[in-house]
């Protein structure tokens, strides 16, 4: 299973032909795919139009949806920013901190286009879905 970053979810329904939205639509349907529920509330209040919004809910909702915050996640976020700061890494936003970490425990890889990532990569041995894309 491949979590999908709300980055590549905006990508994909705005059509922006990236090689991370282009991996998310061959792996629909081939491969399971989650959406962690920040993400889920990150793309969906997004959507400008009712028609839009229902659409892409319902794609959305079709996927494994994973709640990504829970006390053990949340201690472990915390630790994982306090380690990155002190290699003079400042992670920008805690929810990505979280996703990270959430996939980190959970050992599996996360497909993203957000360059924040990269120290969870190189530093904490996350999981990258869209290497080599």
């Amino acid at each position: 299973m491949i979590v999908v970053d709300s980055s590549v979810w905006i990508d994909y329904f705005t059509g922006k032909n990236t090689s991370a939205a282009r991996k998310l639509d061959s792996l629909l349907g081939d491969e399971p795919v989650a959406i962690g529920d920040l993400m889920l509330t990150e793309v969906l209040q997004g959507f400008r139009t009712e028609k839009d919004f229902r659409k892409a809910k319902e794609l959305l909702m079709s996927l494994v949806i994973v709640n990504m915050l829970d006390t053990v996640i949340a201690l472990k976020s915390a630790e994982n920013f306090r380690m990155l700061r002190k290699k003079g890494i400042t992670i920008r936003k805690t929810i990505d901190t979280i996703i990270a970490t959430y996939c980190i425990e959970n050992k599996l890889p996360l497909l993203h286009s957000d360059k924040d990532f990269q120290p969870f990569h190189k530093h904490l041995k996350l999981k990258n879905a869209g290497a080599g894309i």
